[in-house]
């Protein structure tokens, strides 16, 4: 398996594999690929990587700029990250996890906040963290890594291509 930033070729690829991850996935909008193809379109996708066997597109992790109220720059919003039906729990949505933030690194981010489940997300160091909010979102699920700099204290909030529906 190969992890690599995402070409115009596995755009196509990219949205059938987000649609499907999410398909009977609990805790969803079914917008996940719309959102995706919003933030590409919007200039937003910061990192896109892919998963590939050499032919099929496998996974696929997004990444945004975000904004905190307290004006804190440089944090970013990681998702959605997907993996195909079939190849779940192989261990791709990991890898996928792990190269995301080393391109956050590299960007000289100030860190990544995520919304899903503190069970997963948790080995890769995401923590809910007091004083980091997403509205509406229990605080449990809304999670943060610090990867330089201060915490920001304040409220997320995500491009307005997370609001896509088609």
């Amino acid at each position: 398996m190969q992890i690599r930033p995402e070409t115009p070729a596995d755009v196509d690829a990219i949205t059938v594999l987000t649609a499907a991850a999410f398909l009977n996935a609990p805790h969803t909008s079914h917008t996940e690929q719309f959102i995706v193809n919003a933030l590409r379109a919007a200039g937003q996708l910061r990192v896109s990587l892919v998963a590939t066997d050499g032919v099929a597109v496998l996974g696929h992790v997004a990444v945004s700029p975000v904004t905190v109220s307290d004006g804190s720059t440089g944090w970013y919003g990681l998702g959605p990250i997907s993996v195909a039906p079939a190849q779940q729990g192989k261990g791709i949505g990991s890898q996928l996890m792990q190269q995301a933030v080393a391109a956050l690194q590299v960007l000289g981010a100030g860190g990544c906040v995520l919304l899903g489940d503190p069970g997963y997300y948790a080995r890769f160091g995401f923590a809910p963290q007091p004083g980091l909010t997403l509205d509406g979102v229990p605080p449990e699920y809304f999670m943060a890594l610090r990867l330089g700099g201060p915490l920001p204290q304040g409220t997320v909030q995500y491009h307005a291509a997370f609001e896509a529906t088609e």
